[in-house]
């Protein structure tokens, strides 16, 4: 996601080429100096700085700095660092730590110092990316270029964006990349101490994980995705992956909305129901609900129903509003809630750029980026145009491209994967190929699952798994595809009230996973 579902979250925020091996270090890092951050939900959260090279090609040059968090063990004897990442790339990870430690069994989280990290150039950070603060300022141009100038003003935004990147950060940009952030998480653990260190990571940390593992597999003593990311479709074939399976999910929302129609109104048949979605997208292009959601930002606010089905009440009373009575007050408020950009979504948004479009190379002509869009909108056009302009900064990026790493391992310890078979924003096929290509791993699937981002959320047969593997390295086997299968967690139901309790923990960890990846 762009940015964290304030309505939803109830967490506080804290205060304070084939990839080859890791060049050598100048000298060893020096040892963390730990103080407390506790917040009111993770009383025990500690926070640290850690400085590493910008390029670690060159250890003795510049320094950047990486703010880190952290829950220690409590129990006699502990199994390491548990670092844990959100996602993204851009998403912050330092409350996330405190939410692992409370989210699994107690037993369980004891023994770990649960360790959460801002990646380089995100949130606390140092420096921090910012390329051009008010980038998704509403009303935005309407993302389907259905006129010459819609298409010019478009690029322009992607082309300017990219230009004020290289302006403000063009010493920093060539260094914005995965393998750049896998080898500050081996800095963290040289930091620590430790000679291995255990990782959890969500959708796009799912391919920092499988990176760092690359690099350094003899460093690696438990390893947990969940939410893959295709490794073999960096970046810009995964982005098209995504668009389709992102008009799936928001039909699905329009199906459980016509199952709802009692409470909505909006028609017992799906197809009429996203006849109306098309309808009010139509209406908000001519004439922004509010003078702030037009087109793009309706797409912008459906967008996170795509990731986390607990949000598909909010949006589902906004649009009836809409439809019935012209009010366009909730669809503001889900707008602001679910989509509106800070100073945190600029930041997400920047490094997001940054890493896309400086892991690997992207097409620079726009005429092949027109084809694909066109291809995806005619069959698939919910999100179609709004990802292609999402990304269209990679057209037009001013640094040199790394090449893409080759992910295949035949060298780690039996690791964890965890895959929704619905998921949209990292398709099933993302984990089927991390499985194929991680020896001796094994394959947790929700069977219908449409969720992103599916453990330590409520499902206890997901959770089960998680847990027995963080204790002791236990993973199921099984000769099929799938070494468990785990049934998928409810659909929501309509509010009870608009004062509804919001604060289950499928909707803290889906306000804190990072942007859409």
């Amino acid at each position: 996601m762009r940015r964290r579902a304030a309505v939803l979250c109830a967490a506080a925020a804290v205060l304070a080429g084939s990839v080859t091996g890791a060049p050598a270090r100048a000298a060893a890092t020096a040892p963390l100096t730990w103080k407390k951050c506790a917040t009111d939900d993770y009383p025990t959260l500690e926070c640290a700085s850690l400085k590493v090279p910008l390029d670690h090609a060159n250890p003795a040059g510049r320094q950047i700095t990486l703010a880190l968090s952290r829950v220690p063990h409590t129990a006699a004897a502990s199994q390491g660092p548990l670092l844990v990442n959100p996602g993204g790339p851009g998403g912050s990870g330092l409350t996330l730590a405190g939410f692992v430690a409370s989210a699994l069994p107690k037993d369980v989280a004891a023994r770990y110092d649960v360790i959460g990290f801002d990646p380089r150039g995100v949130g606390r950070s140092s420096p921090a990316l910012d390329c051009v603060p008010g980038h998704f300022k509403p009303v935005r141009p309407d993302s389907v270029p259905d006129t010459p100038a819609l298409e010019q003003a478009n690029l322009e935004r992607a082309r300017s964006f990219a230009a004020e990147c290289g302006k403000r950060y063009g010493d920093v940009l060539p260094y914005m990349d995965t393998v750049s952030s896998a080898q500050d998480m081996d800095s963290i653990r040289e930091a620590l101490g430790a000679s291995r260190i255990s990782y959890f990571g969500y959708s796009y940390g799912t391919y920092l994980g499988t990176v760092y593992a690359k690099l350094h597999p003899e460093r690696v003593r438990r390893l947990v995705l969940d939410s893959i990311v295709d490794p073999t479709g960096v970046w810009y074939a995964d982005n098209i992956g995504q668009e389709r399976a992102f008009d799936d999910r928001h039909r699905a929302l329009m199906a459980w909305i016509a199952r709802y129609d009692a409470t909505y109104g909006l028609g017992k048949d799906p197809a009429k129901v996203e006849a109306e979605w098309y309808a009010m997208r139509a209406a908000l292009a001519k004439k922004p609900a509010g003078g702030k959601v037009g087109a793009a930002e309706l797409e912008d606010t459906f967008i996170p129903g795509g990731y986390y089905n607990g949000y598909w009440p909010y949006l589902a009373e906004a649009f009836a509003a809409y439809v019935h009575d012209k009010k366009t007050e909730p669809l503001v408020e889900v707008y602001d809630d679910f989509a509106g950009v800070d100073s945190s979504g600029n930041n997400g948004y920047s490094v997001y750029t940054a890493v896309q479009c400086g892991d690997t190379a992207w097409p620079r002509d726009w005429a092949r980026w027109r084809q694909d869009a066109r291809a995806v909108y005619e069959k698939s056009p919910f999100m179609a145009w709004n990802n292609t302009w999402y990304n269209a900064p990679c057209m037009y990026w001013p640094t040199g491209r790394a090449g893409q790493p080759s992910v295949a391992n035949t060298e780690l310890p039996p690791t964890l994967l965890f895959q929704a078979t619905d998921d949209a924003a990292t398709p099933y096929a993302g984990g089927v190929a991390a499985h194929r290509l991680l020896t001796g791993s094994s394959l947790v699937v929700e069977q219908g699952g449409g969720n992103h981002g599916i453990t330590l959320s409520g499902n206890a047969c997901l959770d089960g798994y998680l847990a027995a593997y963080l204790a002791d390295g236990k993973v199921p086997r099984s000769s099929g595809p799938a070494d468990a299968v785990c049934a998928k967690s409810p659909d929501p139901t309509p509010l009870a009230s608009k004062a509804a309790s919001t604060a289950s923990r499928g909707s803290i960890l889906h306000g804190l996973l990072g942007f859409r990846s």
